[in-house]
């Protein structure tokens, strides 16, 4: 099993989410996150005062998936998110040794 992060911009959400729907990923975690990278950043405007806003906002989506599933889902979420800007985001792989599905105590790949 592997666990799949990707951070993406937040207004791509949907388009993922749909994204990995269509081919049978029903279960993700998203969470709002603050980061930069080459994009660095950009200055705004506010009472006058003009200030620098280092950490923009994104999304983690975090999936855990068959390993069998893992290429897939990494380019469906890259076609999904891709806005051919830079800020567009990365995605992330990890080996998970164990899951449990706490209600159940399924566990393995089928607690996915």
């Amino acid at each position: 099993m592997k666990k799949i992060e990707a951070i993406i911009k937040p207004f791509k959400l949907d388009d993922v989410r749909e994204a990995l729907s269509e081919i049978g990923i029903t279960g993700m975690t998203t969470t709002e996150v603050k980061g930069f990278g080459r994009q660095k950043g950009h200055t705004e405007l506010y009472r006058g005062a003009e200030y620098v806003i280092d950490f923009l906002p994104k999304l983690k989506i975090e999936v855990v998936v068959k390993t069998s599933q893992v290429e897939r889902c990494i380019e469906v979420i890259s076609k999904a998110a891709r806005t051919g800007k830079i800020g567009d985001g990365k995605i992330f792989v990890s080996t998970i040794e164990q899951v449990v599905r706490i209600r159940t105590g399924e566990q393995g790949e089928d607690a996915i």
